[in-house]
């Protein structure tokens, strides 16, 4: 009798899968062109948000900057405290707020959603991870200081902590 399983590949199971990583923020399906976010203006043309003058008869979308700030679910957390910020809060204030609004300019999805003051400095929310990481970059290229990343892959997430 011949041997049935001679051309049987076993499965291996000591491969690692790579999931997908989940953002609920990310358009389930290709938008259609060209779509206008209603809160902030931002126009979804050639495949990306882009701030452009509103094109006639365009379709009403919410932008994902505008859906995470109403659901207030940051991508980003900005942590600056020390004493060195304790003492110049307001020109380190508006260093965040001026490297916001350099990204935003460029980008409408990379946005502030919450400056937060707490005992030992201030927590900063953004849209977006980039903006997270470019807050911390120029802190600490400004002021230098002590400057950490940490992030979360699987929820796309970034802490920075920047301290003086």
């Amino acid at each position: 009798m011949k041997n049935r399983f001679t051309n049987f590949h076993p499965v291996r199971r000591d491969r690692l899968l790579q999931e997908s990583r989940h953002d609920a923020y990310k358009a389930k399906h290709k938008l259609h062109e060209p779509a206008v976010c209603p809160q902030c203006g931002a126009v979804y043309h050639e495949g990306r948000w882009q701030w452009l003058p509103r094109p006639p008869q365009a379709h009403e979308e919410t932008c994902p900057a505008c859906h995470r700030i109403q659901d207030d679910y940051p991508a980003g957390f900005v942590s600056v405290g020390g004493d060195y910020f304790k003492a110049h809060r307001d020109e380190l204030m508006r260093l965040v707020k001026n490297e916001e609004a350099r990204a935003k300019a460029e980008h409408p999805l990379k946005r502030i959603v919450r400056i937060e003051d707490q005992d030992d400095g201030t927590l900063v929310t953004t849209t977006d991870i980039h903006l997270a990481r470019g807050i911390g970059e120029a802190l600490h290229h400004a002021y230098q200081g002590e400057l950490e990343y940490h992030y979360n892959e699987q929820e796309n997430l970034l802490r920075v902590v920047w301290a003086r």
